[in-house]
């Protein structure tokens, strides 16, 4: 048997899991990069730790498959913490391997790492010399299973030291749920005794893999369905509304607000989602089924815990049962008239607003913008968005072909700066002639700046797109509109488009359409390598989703003070 270290044998589990690795080299990892290098893993340097959990979390979004992050101990490990923060609330299967202080105690500089990730919610496994190979194979299993990120700790004094043998056991099957409990039963009867049905899926609906399914159960029905900014376009089709919540149209969010019945499959119902309680109407009935083993919001009156797919098959069996008094109520006539409903409404009802030619700064409006900027991009791309008040012009105004192909980071944590980092491990993960195409604000560009070079040596083709309005514009839109000193957020104008050339990038400002001949010339060519669109948009412009939550705010201080 081959001799191994005990990060030889972390990374020789882990190799039987996953192909790709992000990180900073530091002492503390060293010995790990080492043999994963041997192992045949690719590792993909980052020049921040904070991104080498944020790109390998991307990677999953956007592939479906596990990656590792790695970090050297100490500052190397709270470096990485936001990111980290961010893939436990997500619930993004992920593996930060990283140094920790000596088994045989801490030292003056060592922190307690095991604690900080346990505020965070994530599990540490800290390996042994005897059972590195268990440990990590655990530390694995459990992030898929909970779907969560995990730490795998190597002590500083053990990481270049022979490992013990071991026989380990071939990594477990994925598991796959088809037991599901007789509320499905009752789910059938209501669904089929629907008038106006709404079938509403999310991310869970889309890792079970039950589009297909929720599709023909939506037919047959003739339900109309949405999806939220998680699950985009996962059941496109007929009687398709878009997305549910505040990048939605408020066409479409009228017509889910009238369904009686309405399905939620593998979605959490999160306030954005549910128009902080507008979305649906006060007499729906409410149908959630979700691994999850309990309801996740107040609004649900039937809950079932199962895999979504396995139980949008055995609903779907259900309805061609013979026996059925509501059989008659599933037939074509009905669904079409639901259907036709919401096919008139939406052709005469508003879509979003198309922005203005001009703003009273000169700058553009970046609604006007990014419909210019998807008639532009290239139809098979994969976007990754920053979070900042720009975050809902991609799923309004972008075409997005499946759900993957929206990568959103920092809405789960509430922070901005992953963008860059994020879009380092998606580029990583889509190459099969995609575009990788990142959305950032130029506040959170300029946190993440140090990654710019790291995206432009990772991706084959990307573009990224930063709405630049100089300053923080959710602030300024939900503070500075009240009133209160705006000189914090503001940020003096940066010309990204020369940093990014200067790091190798090809760039533009683009300060009006005819800017962009810049980027289609690019794209033109072959869109090889990666090209920044420094857009100089207005702050006039507020987003829908912020106004909405907003007033979501104005009316739960109210509630209290009342």
């Amino acid at each position: 048997m081959t001799t191994l270290t005990v990060s030889g044998r972390v990374a020789q589990v882990l190799s039987s899991y996953l192909t790709d690795v992000f990180g900073v080299m530091g002492n503390g990892n060293v010995y790990f990069l080492d043999a994963a290098e041997k192992l045949g893993l690719r590792f993909s340097a980052v020049r921040h730790e904070g991104a080498a959990i944020a790109a390998a979390d991307a990677y999953y979004r956007a592939s479906g498959r596990l990656a590792a992050g790695t970090t050297t101990y100490g500052p190397g490990y709270t470096n990485a913490l936001t990111a980290l923060a961010e893939a436990v609330q997500a619930q993004i299967p992920v593996v930060l391997v990283t140094g920790d202080a000596p088994s045989s105690g801490a030292r003056p500089q060592d922190v307690d790492q095991a604690a900080i990730a346990a505020g965070l919610g994530a599990a540490t496994f800290t390996v042994t010399r005897e059972s590195a190979g268990a440990i990590t194979r655990q530390a694995v299993e459990y992030a898929l299973t909970k779907r969560t990120a995990v730490v795998i700790a190597i002590p500083y004094d053990l990481a270049a030291l022979e490992a013990a043998d071991e026989e380990l056991p071939a990594p477990l099957a994925p598991p796959v749920s088809d037991d599901v409990d007789g509320g499905l039963g009752q789910v059938a009867r209501l669904l089929a005794g629907a008038k106006r049905p709404l079938i509403l899926a999310g991310r869970g609906a889309h890792l079970a893999g039950a589009g297909p399914e929720l599709r023909e159960l939506a037919d047959r029905l003739g339900a109309l369905t949405a999806g939220t900014a998680l699950a985009f376009n996962l059941l496109e089709g007929d009687g398709h509304l878009g997305v549910a919540g505040g990048f939605g149209t408020d066409t479409a969010a009228g017509l889910m607000g009238e369904a009686d019945v309405v399905l939620v499959a593998g979605a959490s119902l999160s306030p954005f989602t549910m128009r902080f309680g507008h979305l649906l109407g006060p007499d729906s009935t409410v149908i959630q089924i979700d691994t999850a083993l309990q309801p996740t919001h107040p609004r649900v009156d039937t809950f079932v815990s199962a895999d979504v797919k396995s139980a949008a098959g055995r609903i779907l069996g259900m309805l061609d049962g013979p026996a059925s008094p509501d059989a008659d109520l599933t037939d074509a006539s009905r669904a079409e008239a639901w259907r036709a409903e919401a096919r008139k409404r939406l052709a005469e009802g508003p879509a979003h607003h198309p922005g203005s030619a001009e703003t009273p700064d000169g700058r553009l409006d970046p609604r006007f913008l990014a419909r210019a900027l998807d008639d532009v991009l290239p139809g098979r791309r994969t976007v990754v968005q920053d979070g900042g008040h720009f975050i809902g012009w991609a799923p309004m105004y972008w075409h997005i072909p499946r759900p993957q192909d929206l990568v959103m980071v920092g809405t789960a944590f509430q922070s901005i700066g992953l963008g860059l980092a994020s879009a380092v491990g998606a580029a990583r993960a889509v190459e099969d002639g995609r575009t990788l195409v990142l959305a950032s604000g130029d506040g959170g560009f300029l946190m993440g700046l140090s990654d710019l070079e790291s995206l432009i040596t990772a991706a084959s083709s990307a573009v990224v797109v930063i709405y630049n309005d100089a300053a923080y514009g959710a602030e300024i839109h939900q503070y500075g509109s009240q009133g209160l000193t705006e000189k914090p957020m503001l940020i003096p104008e940066v010309d990204f488009s020369g940093v990014a050339r200067a790091l190798g990038a090809e760039s533009a400002i683009i300060r009006s359409l005819a800017d962009l001949s810049a980027l289609q010339d690019w794209i033109d060519d072959g869109a090889k390598g990666t090209f920044v669109a420094d857009c100089r948009i207005t702050s006039s412009v507020r987003a829908p989703w912020m106004s909405e939550w907003m007033q979501a705010k104005q009316e739960a201080k109210a509630a209290v003070a009342g």
